[in-house]
């Protein structure tokens, strides 16, 4: 595998990671026991730190994009393990 192919890997990893870790660690302003500013929704967050929160997707990515390299080297799940339809149809009968 090129290593342009893992850093385009790595890079969708962290997208999908950013977006899947999202409500996590977010807290409204009732949580945290802080006063609501006049008009703010009840569900917004208190504080959003998009540092942390990239340091956090960053690190799932880069464990995400070594089990993907990993299993391209050894094969542990092959397209074969996860077919659950069977052999596909022979369309030349």
């Amino acid at each position: 595998m090129q290593w342009t192919s893992v850093v385009a890997i790595y890079a969708l990893f962290f997208v999908s990671s950013a977006f899947v870790l999202l409500p996590f660690g977010v807290k409204t302003a009732d949580e945290a026991g802080v006063e609501k500013v006049p008009g703010q929704a009840d569900s917004a967050p208190v504080s959003f730190s998009v540092g942390r929160h990239a340091l956090k997707a960053a690190i799932m990515a880069a464990i995400l994009t070594t089990l993907y390299v990993l299993n391209y080297i050894y094969g542990w799940v092959t397209a074969d393990d996860i077919n659950v339809f069977g052999s596909p149809p022979n369309f030349d009968k």
